[in-house]
């Protein structure tokens, strides 16, 4: 992000998302100019009814015709300030829309790692609230800033014209007001990040709570659980009490005090009427045109809250559509080639070489070779599987495909050449069949029941509620994990992509599926890429080469008899899983 963007006010930022919607916005303040005219003009017009009544005039029909020509003015007024407001929220939610789209699409383009070091809450609320909150900015602020400020300059001016005395005295309870409500501001903005933190803090608690809530139960846990909720309610309330505490005396006195322009206008009227140095007519007027003078300012002042919450609410959204990108070319085409190789490959997570995960890491892996990767927990054969699916970026070295820098194909081409299932599989809260179909959206009903068959899901799938038609629920919520890891094993294979990755695929399912699962799949990988982190090293005996990994390093490599021969980590792990499946 460039130093100019980096400086943007936040009213400037928010301008200039309104992008094709423009022209609109201009329409609307227009419209609200007119409708901030019509409002001036009653003033005038009793002025002239105040004039009557001074000089005698007696005719009913003058004074019935001045007001039906107000009715006719205030109508105006009501119709373009609608059509004004109408046009601005008619703008705004199309680009509110458009700046929630752009947030979701830039969190496709950013490393995975970066999206994962925030909360899930804290990501919701931004692309929820914090966005729903520039409607304030983009509908209303811009708008009643118009309004409100033509409507007492127009009429303070036209003051200055009947006698600058008045003038000045029509504003003698500005300064005072203003001083009150500098005293308010004092110490606002440690009170205003206070309120930001613990609202956060809130935030990610609750998202937190609810969906830890199993665990919460079956440990026992509840209690404690709640009262750190309970304590992020007090203090996210607490916040805004106590800021609203130590403000509420020079903020009641501001906003008495402001309006109150009568208290200057009546006695300094009343010495320049008595004097002969102003006349009663314009005494009058004045006193017609003062009382509601100031409290369009006050109105403005009541958005000082809105104004100091932009620049938090634009600068989380922008800390996304502004965030660091995996630098990929938007056009291009992936090469037909499908032998990955890894070179030198070092990699962090937060680009910390005190917290680096891979220490050089190099392998290669023909097209259509069956390649396994093993070692103890927390090893860093995933963070491996991830880096060849492009969900992040090599802090060094590189890998590639078919001899292409995966860094120089795009995004959406290489994409197209991996199928990648985790052990922490996700379901959308869709049906079956279209879980299934996000891995080939053109697929056919037969195609993504075919798919399922040979994944060894099918079954299952006609056993519930509504067959292929049954919704998973939230996250898949209404099915086990083993059913949620067949059904995106189907959806990886239905994608039919060269390389294949499996990481611990089949974690949760029981020994009868993951036989199925097992035969399904090298059915399905005949002539492809397939890399598979394994738990069950039975299951990858016939891998093409295995690659031992052990503190981020490639501790040894070769066949499952070449490992075994090494009478190193890898023999030890074949003794206990063996060990552990005779047990079992």
């Amino acid at each position: 992000m460039d130093e100019n963007r980096k400086s943007q006010s936040p009213i400037a930022w928010v301008l200039g998302q309104t992008g094709d919607h423009g022209g609109q916005y201009v329409l609307s303040v227009t419209l609200a100019v007119i409708g901030v005219a019509f409002s001036v003009a009653p003033y005038f017009v009793v002025v002239g009814i105040v004039q009557g009544l001074m000089e005698g005039q007696q005719d009913f029909a003058f004074y019935l015709g001045k007001c039906l020509i107000m009715a006719a003015l205030w109508m105006g007024r009501v119709l373009f300030h609608a059509l004004s407001t109408a046009t601005s929220h008619r703008a705004t939610f199309a680009v509110l829309g458009d700046i929630r789209k752009r947030c979701t699409e830039k969190l496709a383009r950013m490393p995975l790692g970066t999206v994962l070091t925030q909360s899930s809450g804290a990501l919701k609320n931004t692309l929820v609230e914090r966005i729903d909150s520039i409607e304030t900015t983009l509908a209303h602020i811009v708008l009643e800033f118009t309004a409100n400020l033509l409507v007492p300059v127009i009429i303070e001016i036209y003051i200055f014209t009947i006698d600058w005395r008045m003038g000045l005295a029509s504003l003698v309870t500005v300064p005072i007001g203003m001083f009150s409500y500098a005293l308010m501001m004092l110490g606002s903005g440690d009170f205003y990040q206070h309120t930001i933190d613990a609202t956060k803090a809130l935030n990610d608690t609750a998202v937190e709570y609810i969906n830890g809530i199993q665990v919460i139960k079956v440990f026992g846990k509840t209690k404690s659980s709640y009262d750190r909720f309970v304590h992020d309610a007090y203090e996210a309330a607490h916040s805004f009490i106590d800021w609203m505490r130590a403000s509420i005396l020079p903020m009641t006195f501001a906003m008495v005090v402001m309006p109150s322009t009568m208290v200057s206008v009546l006695p300094i009227g009343g010495l320049l009427v008595k004097s002969g140095s102003l006349s009663p007519q314009d005494f009058v007027m004045v006193i017609i045109l003062s009382v509601g003078l100031i409290t369009p300012f006050v109105t403005l002042m009541s958005y000082s809250d809105d104004i100091r919450t932009m620049g938090t609410i634009f600068g989380e959204v922008r800390a996304i559509l502004d965030a660091p990108e995996m630098v990929r070319p938007e056009t291009g085409n992936a090469p037909e080639k499908n032998d990955l190789e890894l070179k030198d490959v070092h990699f962090s997570y937060h680009t910390d070489t005190d917290k680096e995960v891979l220490h050089g890491v190099s392998m290669k892996i023909p097209e259509g070779s069956f390649v396994a990767l093993v070692g103890p927990s927390g090893s860093g054969k995933s963070t491996i599987a991830r880096l060849i699916a492009s969900l992040w970026d090599v802090t060094g070295g590189s890998i590639s495909i078919g001899g292409s820098d995966i860094r120089d194909i795009p995004q959406e081409a290489y994409a197209d050449k991996v199928a990648f299932v985790s052990q922490d599989n996700y379901l959308f809260n869709m049906t079956v069949r279209e879980n299934i179909r996000l891995g080939r959206p053109s697929a056919t009903d037969k195609e993504v029941e075919e798919a399922a068959k040979m994944s060894g899901c099918h079954d299952f799938i006609m056993s519930l509620e509504n067959g292929y038609d049954t919704l998973v629920g939230s996250s898949g919520g209404h099915l086990s994990g083993g059913e949620r890891q067949r059904i995106s094993i189907a959806r990886a294979m239905l994608k039919a992509a060269p390389v294949v990755i499996l990481d611990e695929a089949t974690a949760y399912t029981d020994p009868e599926n993951e036989a199925v699962i097992q035969r399904s799949v090298s059915k399905l990988t005949e002539g492809k890429t397939l890399i598979v982190i394994a738990h069950r090293l039975s299951t990858i005996v016939d891998a093409d080469r295995i690659y031992v990994v052990k503190d981020g390093r490639i501790h040894e490599e070769g066949t499952h008899v070449e490992l075994l021969a090494h009478h190193d980590l890898y023999e030890k792990m074949w003794n206990a899983h063996m060990e552990v499946k005779d047990n079992g």
